[in-house]
């Protein structure tokens, strides 16, 4: 007789479980609860768990949470999804969450008990990630409304409170470009290929079309050669034909034939002998004298040409003491100082691990066995035991240690006001002061722009009547804070300026992403590293309302590429809340200045490590927690 669980919440726990197999077809399925986050993983599925309390909360997400993987589980084909699954983050997103909505609304048209328990799992899902509050699109994941559309379209129900603000952030955006689309929504629905290929249509319409990589659908290229092939045989002459022709050829009187050719050849050298004197002609223009047509422009950027700019007139590189009169900059650095208080004893610690990291670099080697220099004590034993053994030399040598700088480029963003930007602040004058302990150059850069939703730009724009597709439409405002040059006492001040109100606005991170490496490369250290401060995607309100949705995403996508490309600096990013994995390869994440003691400086000491495995194990590290 099996003994009786005194656990309340063990009954609606397996009653759920069973409910759940048959939801999803599946009798096999192996239904557990914990408090790792929720999925399946082949014939595991992993629920939240429900406590002994079991309260309305916990309840209503197990069944939500339950509902939406069953669901999934049954409608969904992990290899279909994978043949057309996009290549690019955004892309991959955007599909994702569509596929998710379809499987969900499917249930919620064939099995309507599923839609009330799946409504209050994004309702909490929504709650939890504060939607109810954003009245920013900028602010809204692009992702989780096309997700809410789709399956509002498709159900007609109405979406819970955040869910909803989202989707109406973003619908009359969708719904511009993807429209047309989003009308073959209910055809494609129930057939998984028909909605994938429609998903990636969507995207797209989007403007992320360069993010879905190779049409799985197009033919192979064996089987395009071959039509080729069978394409060019088809349009062969007969070979009848050629006879013939050979025969008309033959009945040709060979003298009559003999002068043509000589004619012809007559002709022929004639019109070369004229196009040599109309090339001599050009090439004999006077010194100095311009060209015919002008040369093309040079591109803005150099890691995509197509990357455009209405005005560059109004854009600034400054340093900061020029931003603030002295008095203010003493102010708000008393400011900042009154925020590192707490972490003194953090920056000793970080500030004694960087400099032990960068001294073992710099260790002396000894070559032994020479015939003068200082007496090696060690094999001293060697002439007690045999006095006729000559004493023993050692000479010191140093070892070659690449001198190093660091930039530093901070995003002085609006979304970075408050906490975000102190901690940037008392990153950089942490790093700045620790590595110029250890003879470690260091320069600090920022970016913004000089006005929201743009500035002289965009005033010239609308006065030359809104042309199309303007590229990027606000003015820079690149701020220096400290040059590598310069002393960190007399720049400590400076920092002070992100205190500033007012100071942060837009965020363009491509083109400070390529100010700031230009500014490295010049350098005279052999070892460069740009570390990137940040706290996620770029935006400007002003070029994204009149430039595809990814413009200036794409753009940063393709810098960091070429920086990686080209290998001459070592690129590092630090998300301040946020994850900028998606960005950088080499990225970590802090959520709170009391991590500075902890994850980034294990992480940061690392980057200075000279063993490459510990090297390695930093670079494997996408997210400190």
């Amino acid at each position: 007789m099996s003994q009786q669980s005194d656990n309340p919440a063990d009954p609606f726990k397996k009653a759920l479980a069973e409910a759940t197999k048959v939801m999803a077809d599946d009798p096999e399925l192996n239904v557990s609860y914990s408090v790792d986050p929720s999925g399946v993983t082949g014939d595991a599925m992993r629920l939240p768990q429900v406590s002994r309390r079991m309260t309305r909360e916990e309840v209503l997400q197990a069944r939500g949470t339950a509902d939406a993987l069953a669901l999934r589980h049954k409608y969904h084909d992990d290899a279909l999804h994978a043949r057309y699954v996009p290549q690019g983050d955004m892309a991959r997103d955007l599909y994702e969450a569509m596929e998710t909505a379809r499987c969900e609304a499917i249930g919620a048209r064939e099995m309507p008990g599923t839609a009330g328990n799946i409504d209050a799992r994004i309702g909490a899902d929504a709650e939890r990630r504060g939607f109810e509050q954003i009245n920013d699109p900028s602010q809204a994941p692009l992702p989780a409304a096309a997700g809410y559309l789709i399956r509002h379209l498709a159900t007609g129900r109405d979406l819970p409170a955040g869910a909803r603000n989202v989707m109406e952030l973003w619908r009359g955006h969708i719904e511009q470009l993807a429209g047309g689309t989003l009308e073959e929504l209910e055809e494609r629905l129930n057939d998984q290929t028909d909605f994938a290929r429609f998903a990636r249509r969507v995207i797209e319409d989007l403007g992320y079309g360069d993010q879905l990589g190779e049409d799985p659908d197009a033919p192979d290229e064996d089987e395009q050669e071959e039509a080729e092939e069978q394409a060019e045989e088809e349009d062969q002459p007969d070979s009848s034909g050629q006879d013939e022709s050979d025969e008309a050829d033959a009945d040709v009187d060979p003298e009559r034939s003999q002068d043509q050719t000589q004619d012809e050849q007559q002709a022929q050298v004639s019109l070369d002998d004229m196009a040599d004197e109309e090339q001599g002609d050009e090439t004999e223009l006077p010194e100095g004298e311009a060209p015919m047509e002008p040369p093309e422009p040079q591109p803005v950027s150099e890691a995509d040409p197509d990357y455009t700019v209405y005005s560059t007139d109004h854009d600034e590189e400054i340093a900061a003491e020029e931003l603030a009169e002295p008095v203010e900059l003493e102010r708000l650095r008393a400011y900042l100082d009154q925020q590192l208080d707490p972490l003194k004893g953090a920056v000793g610690r970080l500030a004694n691990k960087l400099q032990r990291r960068l001294q073992a670099q710099q260790n002396r080697a000894w070559e032994f066995d020479r015939e003068e220099g200082i007496l090696d004590a060690g094999r001293l034993a060697r002439v007690v035991a045999n006095p006729t053994t000559p004493l023993s030399f050692k000479v010191e040598k140093d070892t070659e240690f690449r001198d190093t700088v660091v930039t530093l480029l901070l995003d002085n963003s609006g979304s970075m006001r408050g906490r975000p930007i102190s901690i940037a602040a008392i990153c950089a004058d942490v790093l700045a002061r620790t590595l110029e302990r250890c003879d470690v150059k260091v320069e600090i850069l920022g970016f913004t722009t000089r006005a929201w939703k743009g500035g002289q730009s965009r005033e010239a724009w609308l006065a030359e009547g809104r042309p199309q597709l303007p590229g990027r439409l606000n003015d820079l405002r690149h701020i220096v804070y400290k040059g590598a040059d310069a002393p960190m006492r007399r720049t400590r001040n400076n920092l002070g300026l992100m205190m500033k109100e007012g100071l942060l606005k837009e965020n363009i991170d491509g083109e400070a992403l390529e100010w700031a490496h230009r500014r490295l490369v010049m350098r005279r250290e052999a070892r460069k590293i740009l570390m990137v401060i940040s706290d996620g995607a770029p935006v400007d309100d002003s070029t994204l309302s009149v430039n595809p949705a990814n413009y200036l995403e794409k753009h940063l996508r393709d810098v960091i590429a070429m920086l990686e490309r080209r290998r001459q600096v070592e690129l590092l990013a630090i998300g301040i809340g946020h994850d900028v994995t998606r960005y950088y390869d080499r990225a970590v994440t802090i959520t709170d200045a009391d991590q500075l003691a902890g994850a980034m400086t294990e992480q940061l000491a690392a980057l200075f490590d000279k063993d490459p495995r510990a090297r390695a194990r930093l670079l494997g590290i996408r997210k400190a927690s």
